[in-house]
């Protein structure tokens, strides 16, 4: 049975994603979407675009990009399983490692460079395929092999070669940029390009789109797959494992977008848990507050969700409280997203909603207005509210030059402080955590210590913390909601208790 496709059902404008359904195309079989290779054809169209509009780059030029490469488990010759540099695969949608593409920007004339390999690989990898092959499976103009890259490229007489370096904002590392035997025989500009692609990897288009919403589909439902199955005794790896399970049997996702995060009790207050330190070991417990952050990525295109319900399937009146003020953050910022918001606008506003929820519920007391002054959310929420997302979990192009980050705490850890644009996709990630040191920091502090309950706030040390995290498309006049999870403590509830698991029984029977 062939793969769903990406053109085969129409989304936007009701007509096709440009136009017939395209082939040679990406599918892990079975049901898995099926992605044609004019994403990519379209991504790279897209770049040259932009980079023809500029003054600087001059009409004979080419943009060279080097592929990830394979790697072996420190010095063993065990393999690391391989998944491709993100810049690398937004332009070319290659699977193999140790490759390069180039693109002739005035012309668009597509190239891409593979191993030559030895006869030996046939013996333990498989079969060596023809260039003709590569050629096919990802709709290029030409393949060469990478030992023949200098000489290809001459042939192009190019003025300057593009490469890539910059700055990711988001992590603070430099991209990679492309080397190889002969290059010091061209002119090299390593300045132009970076801005220019990581712009375009902000606005999806239409057919990245209909990825994402795959993304998401297939990890809300490992998510609710992992809501029916927990119970009080498990470990949280072992939920971990069954999202990982779903994820890849039924939607061919042999990556997460990153490590999942499974933290139970006072867990779910540390906001990266599941790390080799911390690897979802605790055992679930009843009374339990679970906050699990986990998403799958399928062909380099993530989702990035986080569910927080009871482990026992029935909210506590102060879980309920907690939970229903991180949803009301959640649902306001979902109405108000629209193009030309201010990023940080919209984190204000969570943070403003959730101080108010936490004064209703006893825990603060006083003006709210007065605990914004005091940046007392931010021992709430040290995080950010959302990031962008596409290719990367944490997707490039967060701060663009001339947008710097705002020096305030919580505001500081945004990924992001861009004006909304129709085509982004971002993540809304309110949450409210009770973390000890950063409650400890807030009543030593006067301006701070003035607006909290202490006797509420004791009852509410190792609760945890809770954090509802979906992931949502920019439209031009609104937002589209991506992810489809049960969100209000009714809907958790009613869904919990399909479970099977001894715990759901109980539930039921005392319910």
């Amino acid at each position: 049975m062939r793969g769903r496709s990406v053109g085969d059902k129409p989304r936007w404008g009701g007509r096709p994603v440009y136009g017939l359904r395209v082939r040679p195309s990406f599918s892990m079989g079975n049901e898995t979407l099926r992605v044609p290779m004019a994403l990519f054809a379209l991504n790279r169209q897209r770049l040259c675009e932009k980079l023809r509009k500029n003054a600087a780059v001059p009409k004979k030029s080419v943009l060279v990009l080097q592929g990830g490469e394979q790697t072996q488990r420190y010095c063993t010759d065990t393999d690391v399983v391989f998944r491709q540099e993100s810049y690398f695969h937004w332009a070319f949608g290659v699977t193999e490692g140790d490759c390069y593409g180039a693109v002739d920007v005035a012309a668009g004339k597509s190239l891409l460079f593979v191993p030559k390999l030895p006869e030996s690989y046939a013996t333990w990898m498989g079969t060596i395929h023809p260039r003709e092959h590569f050629k096919r499976k990802y709709a290029v103009d030409e393949v060469h092999f990478t030992c023949d890259v200098a000489e290809v490229l001459k042939k192009l007489q190019p003025d300057v070669l593009l490469t890539l370096r910059g700055l990711n904002t988001d992590s603070g590392h430099t991209t990679r940029e492309a080397s190889f035997e002969g290059i010091s025989q061209f002119n090299v500009n390593n300045v132009v390009l970076h801005p220019e692609i990581a712009e375009c990897r902000v606005i999806k288009t239409d057919m990245e789109l209909e990825l994402l919403r795959y993304t998401n589909r297939i990890s809300s439902e490992a998510h609710k797959e992992v809501m029916k199955a927990v119970r009080v005794g498990m470990k949280e790896y072992e939920l971990e494992s069954l999202f990982q399970h779903y994820c890849y049997t039924r939607g061919g996702m042999r990556h997460t977008s990153y490590t999942c995060i499974c933290g139970s009790g006072v867990n779910s207050s540390v906001l990266h848990y599941g790390h080799a330190g911390a690897p979802n070991e605790k055992t679930i417990r009843d009374g339990d507050m679970c906050l699990f952050d986990m998403g799958g990525e399928y062909y380099c295109y993530g989702s990035d969700i986080t569910c927080s319900f009871p482990a026992n399937g029935r909210f506590t009146p102060e879980q309920r409280d907690v939970y229903q003020a991180v949803l009301k953050a959640s649902r306001a910022v979902m109405n108000a997203i629209k193009p030309g918001v201010a990023w940080p606008d919209m984190h204000r506003l969570a943070e403003r909603v959730q101080l108010e929820e936490l004064a209703r519920i006893g825990i603060l007391k006083g003006s709210v207005d007065e605990m914004m002054k005091v940046h007392l959310g931010a021992m709430f929420m040290p995080h950010g509210l959302g990031h962008l997302l596409g290719c990367d979990v944490h997707d490039v192009g967060g701060y663009p030059e001339g947008v710097d980050r705002i020096d305030e705490p919580g505001l500081r850890s945004l990924r992001t402080a861009r004006h909304l644009v129709a085509g982004m996709v971002l993540t809304v990630e309110p949450g409210i955590y009770f973390i000890d040191h950063l409650l400890d920091q807030a009543l030593a502090n006067p301006a701070q210590a003035c607006f909290f309950n202490a006797d509420v706030l004791a009852r509410f040390r190792g609760f945890g913390g809770v954090r509802i995290e979906d992931d949502v498309a920019v439209t031009p006049t609104g937002m589209e909601l991506l992810t489809c999870v049960p969100r209000s403590v009714e809907e958790i509830e009613d869904f919990m208790a399909q479970g099977s698991g001894p715990t759901k029984q109980f539930v039921q029977q005392t319910a």
